[in-house]
Order: C-alpha cells, then structure tokens, then sequence
C-alpha cells in the first residue's frame, strides 16, 4: 500500500508523536508498504530521506524548538496524483491534518486520524482567556475527529474520553510499539562512566521533554524527599526543552547538586538512550497529559519497573503491584513508593521479569500490524465504495 502521512512535527524535533511515526514507518515499510511523510521544514536542517517531503515554516513562538507549517506546496496536486496513495494518516487536527483532510476529500482517499494528545490540556501556552481556549480546542478537536473515516487512540484511557465527547468515528485502540530487537542489550556503566554519578547510588531516571506539562517541578520536590530518605540515589534527567534552565534553578533551590544529584544529559541519539536505560535502576514519570508515555514501554524493554503518577495513557502502560507503581500526584505517595521498590530487592526483581513481558506484549511489530490490518480493511471499503459510484455512473449514463 501506498500510505500518506502529514504531520505538524517530524525530525529533528523529538517528540513522542515524532517517535511513534518513525517507528511504525520503519516496521510498515519491513512488511513491504511505501510510506510518503509530509512535514514542516527546520532551519539548518537537511535530509536524503527518500519519501519525506517538507512544507515552508516559521518558528513557533512559544517553544523555540519547534516550526509551524505553512500549509501551501506548490505541485502538490501533481504529486498527490503521481503518488496514487491508498491511505492518508494524519497526526495533528490542525495546520497538516487539514491539509490531510483536504486531499483525502479531494481525492476520495480514506483518512486515518491519531489522536497522540490530549489537546485541551495545553492551553497554558496560550497568554490569554485559558478557559475559552479549552473549550474552543475541544470543539474543534471533535469536529476534526467526526470528518475522519477512523480514529486510533494509543489507550483505553483516551478511547473513553472520545466515547464522553460524544464523537461518532470508529475507534482502535493501537500503541505505539518498542522495538524490542534493539533492546536486546545494553551497557549497564554507560551513566556512571559519561557523568560524576558514585557507583554505589541508584539511578532513577527519567526521559522526556522539558515542558511544563511533564509536571518536572513536582518530580525535583519528590526526589528531594526521596534523596533524604535515600541519599545513595541520583535522578537522571534526558531530554531537551524550553524548560531546561528553570528546571536547573529548581534543583539548586532544592540544594540539590547538578553533578552527582540531578544529572540533565540533554537530548541524546536513540542507540545512546538504550544504555541510558540499561544503567538506570528505575524509572520515574510524573506527566499527567499523557496519551500513551511510550518512554514508559522503551523503560520496560529494559527491564527497569516504573514509579508513575497515575494518569490517563500511563494505567494502560504501568500495571500497579505487577511491573510498577502507580501513584497520585502526592509527592509523599510518589517518594514512598520508590524508596519501598529500591528498598524491596525481591519485588523489584519480580519487576523488573514483568516489565520485560509487558514490553514483548507491545512490540511494534504486532502494533505496526494491527495498524496494517485497520489500513487494509479501510481501503477494501473504499474501493467498493468507489466500484458502487463508478456502477451508479455507468447506470445513470446508460
């Protein structure tokens, strides 16, 4: 099959919606499939990706990071007709899921929606009116959804909540998956020999952008009550984003060391980031926006058992009592349940053995099928949908 995707972020911004869509391209194309990637361009960035094509942007104004596609392209009438494409997945309802919409309408093409966020719980990057801005992103975000032909949801969790929306497009629940080949091994020193970390501390870890809906203040304030409890412990923070420097300032405030204490890597390749979570003991994640928290599954393959708050997207990753602790937003609660797992080896063990299982169970093999399935059964629909119109034409014109 031939398979559109158009999407307001791809590389080099990293993302999880960035991570989900290399993945299921790379498994998609394993089994055989031609996947074409419409994008927004980045300043100083360059590719030799075969298949990638990129819109004209502009920088966003509320993280530097990231473009913001200006939704025309010259010949991409021509392209789309040359391309002949099967399916059209989009991955945001706005700026290039439109354009998405616009051509798989134009060209009677089924179209895919995934929805990756929780959109109405980013409204505090807008300056002004929150309130407002929330309810206008809910409306919009369903009359996005009712235009689609099918809706995948990467949990049960956000399943429901368009169920509560009243939204009438059928549903698949379909994660993102791991690639658990590359997980097979990893170094186990990688941490302690690139930083200051003393080899007789824990490492708690944690990957993820650095952006207010991450809940990081609250992970700093936990692991400084954990650090008390357990001062043989080092929280390892991975990722890059706007929040970067006011996160350090929160540290130090905590009187907590940048060197040996909190370690920010910054952003780092993938085959890197797999000996980060060989030499973590366990991972910590805060975020109450999530969808999916693929980092949560990555941390699985690993072998390491996850301490989480408990949030929508996270309960379909994390197992509570099986392969993780879920917790509320309390930082005694949190603190307590990571100092009770580094404390208990025995648990930890039985862990960290169904952590391994879970992370087989959502390979992205088997995800990328699923998805493979739900495309194929799109497009036997569509094509009799488009053998019944060329039949009414040819009866009428008899």
């Amino acid at each position: 099959m031939k398979i559109g995707i158009f999407t307001d972020s791809f590389k080099p911004y990293t993302s999880g919606v960035v991570t989900s869509i290399c993945t299921f391209r790379e498994e998609l194309e394993n089994l055989g499939h031609q996947i074409y990637i419409f994008a927004p361009s980045y300043p100083g960035y360059s590719e030799n990706e075969y298949g990638v094509y990129r819109y004209y942007s502009v920088p966003s104004p509320t993280n530097p990071d990231y473009t913001l596609a200006i939704p025309i392209f010259p010949g991409m009438n021509s392209l789309l007709k040359r391309l002949d494409l099967d399916i059209i997945h989009v991955h945001s309802p706005f700026t290039m899921g439109r354009v998405g919409l616009h051509y798989a309408r134009r060209y009677d093409t089924p179209i895919v929606f995934t929805y990756h966020t929780l959109y109405d719980q980013y409204v505090h990057y807008v300056p002004v009116a929150q309130d407002l801005a929330r309810d206008v992103t809910i409306k919009y975000s369903k009359n996005f959804c009712n235009q689609c032909d099918h809706i995948v949801v990467p949990s049960r969790e956000v399943e429901s909540i368009l169920t509560e929306l009243n939204i009438k497009t059928p549903r698949s629940v379909i994660p993102t998956g791991v690639p658990i080949e590359k997980f097979n091994q990893g170094d186990r020193q990688w941490l302690r020999e690139h930083y200051d970390i003393p080899e007789k501390n824990r490492i708690l870890l944690f990957v993820g952008r650095l952006t207010k809906e991450k809940n990081l203040d609250f992970l700093l304030d936990a692991f400084k009550e954990i650090h008390r409890q357990t001062p043989d412990t080092s929280l390892v923070i991975t990722a890059q984003g706007p929040m970067e420097g006011e996160l350090k300032q929160h540290a130090l405030r905590l009187g907590l060391d940048l060197k040996q204490d909190v370690i920010f890597t910054g952003a780092l390749p993938f085959d890197t980031l797999v000996n980060v979570y060989y030499s973590a003991d366990l991972f910590v994640f805060s975020s109450v926006t999530e969808t999916q928290g693929l980092v949560l599954i990555e941390a699985m393959a690993a072998g390491i058992p996850v301490v989480a708050v408990r949030a929508y997207g996270v309960q379909d990753m994390v197992d509570d009592g099986v392969n993780g602790y879920l917790t509320p937003c309390s930082i005694p609660e949190f603190s307590q349940a990571v100092c009770k797992l580094l404390e208990d080896d025995k648990t930890y063990q039985k862990f960290s053995r169904n952590a391994l299982l879970k992370a087989d169970s959502l390979s992205s093999h088997n995800m990328a099928r699923k998805l493979e399935e739900l495309y194929l059964q799109l497009d036997i629909r569509n094509g009799r949908r488009r053998l019944r119109m060329k039949d009414l034409i040819g009866w009428f014109g008899s």
